[in-house]
């Protein structure tokens, strides 16, 4: 593999070991309790899917040690855990967009 002068290669994970998983769902669990008693949600950047497999199983461990139903949300930027009986606090997400055309209008310049 050749790679021209000053270029980088690309990013790549490397994968969790099955003890690495263990030992990050058994410490993450009591920090995001503590952040669900006092915040009542917790949010983490969550970008792949070993990420979000990852606190998923620690929304289970919380829920079980807090008795309390506890749900995930994620929109593949963020995770948010939070209980089960309070909606998704707001995350930030791109811009909004235009109204789409009407059939009747010209088409919009989308340049600014």
């Amino acid at each position: 593999m050749t790679q021209s002068f000053g270029a980088q290669p690309a990013f790549r994970r490397t994968p969790f070991t099955a003890e690495e998983m263990a030992r990050s769902e058994a410490n993450f669990s009591p920090f995001v309790a503590q952040q669900l008693i006092s915040h009542g949600h917790f949010r983490v950047a969550a970008d792949n899917p070993e990420l979000v497999e990852l606190f998923q199983n620690v929304a289970r461990r919380v829920s079980d040690m807090l008795g309390q139903r506890v749900v995930s949300y994620s929109n593949g930027r963020y995770l948010i855990i939070t209980f089960a009986d309070q909606p998704p606090p707001a995350t930030p997400e791109a811009p909004p967009q235009p109204p789409p055309a009407t059939p009747d209008a010209p088409p919009r310049d989308p340049r600014p």
